[in-house]
């Protein structure tokens, strides 16, 4: 298994419609949040405890909720939200 990150349930739902160069930032940081995951969980699949949870991750144009899944060696972003003034 490799570290990665994806949307949940899938791009369409959680992205639609979001500005372009905001789905940048986006991915950007969710590339980040991958290897720093794959750097504090060494022996991911091997995981034993509970997950962390959702969190919130800001960027540039606004924030995105996220969770990093160990034993799946997945950082999933569950909903992005773009700022509306930006």
């Amino acid at each position: 298994m490799t570290w990665r990150w994806e949307y949940v349930p899938d791009e369409e739902t959680v992205a639609a419609g979001a500005p372009p160069a905001f789905l940048v930032e986006v991915e950007k940081k969710a590339d980040e949040l991958v290897r720093a995951a794959e750097a504090l969980y060494l022996h991911g699949p091997g995981w034993q405890a509970a997950d962390e949870g959702a969190k919130h991750a800001f960027v540039a144009g606004g924030f995105f909720v996220y969770m990093i899944t160990p034993r799946s060696e997945l950082v999933s972003i569950w909903q992005i939200t773009p700022d509306p003034h930006a």
